[in-house]
């Protein structure tokens, strides 16, 4: 799974990257403890009178589909691309509200026993995990998204340590992913999907980083500590 990870861009280099415009999250500074429920950047692209704009919006880690109510709404922080076509929470998002989620990379733990040892697992240089988002209107009528990574078996240095990894997404096939309108075959998509996570996964390292990863319950400037990402020496 992916249930943590870094993003260390400011929105001005992912809206230089992803050739996006603002959206409404100019505000977000980089991160480097990421967890469930925050807001974070995601990329995506809708269409309006035929006209197709690509932006960088905030969107919280926890899909929330439009459908939910209550107050107890179910919050996914991934998807399994096994069944990400099929399975109802996801279904209507991956025929057409796909989006990229940007991360400098993520953490897995290791069970030692001395306690868990996170390890921070990169590539080189940005990568592209594939997510699904979701659009609600609510009460005081803004609107706001909501965000689940897709994951797949582990094809990458996590596989050592988890079984599961993101599924990330070659910059060739950035355009094609993030295409809004209905699918005509989601195969397809899945198969794509299949290939480009693997590429990926082929470049992906791993090395043990510092426990303070661990917990996020600090302030927000120690989750902002480049140091976290640097390898124990």
């Amino acid at each position: 799974m992916c249930g943590r990870f870094a993003m260390d861009k400011d929105t001005d280099d992912l809206i230089q990257e992803f050739v996006a415009t603002g959206g409404d999250f100019r505000d977000w500074r980089p991160s480097y403890n990421i967890a469930p429920t925050d807001r974070v950047p995601v990329v995506r692209e809708w269409e309006h009178d035929g006209t197709i704009t690509r932006e960088v919006d905030a969107a919280t880690w926890g899909l929330t589909p439009a459908w939910s109510t209550g107050g107890k709404r179910p919050a996914p922080i991934n998807a399994r691309l096994e069944t990400v076509a099929t399975n109802g929470m996801f279904r209507t998002a991956f025929d057409s509200r796909r989006c990229i989620v940007p991360m400098t990379g993520y953490y897995e733990w290791e069970d030692l026993p001395d306690g868990k040892q996170p390890h921070f697992i990169h590539g080189d240089g940005l990568l592209a995990a594939a997510g699904l988002y979701a659009a609600r209107k609510e009460s005081d009528d803004s609107w706001s998204h909501s965000m689940t990574i897709i994951t797949r078996e582990a094809r990458d240095a996590s596989g050592e340590i988890h079984d599961r990894m993101p599924a990330f997404l070659e910059r060739k096939v950035w355009d094609e992913w993030l295409r809004p309108g209905k699918l005509t075959d989601p195969n397809h998509l899945l198969d794509l999907l299949d290939r480009t996570s693997s590429a990926v996964a082929a470049h992906i390292e791993s090395y043990p980083v510092s426990r303070r990863v661990n917990s996020v319950r600090v302030p927000d400037a120690e989750r902002q500590d480049p140091a976290l990402i640097r390898p124990l020496s």
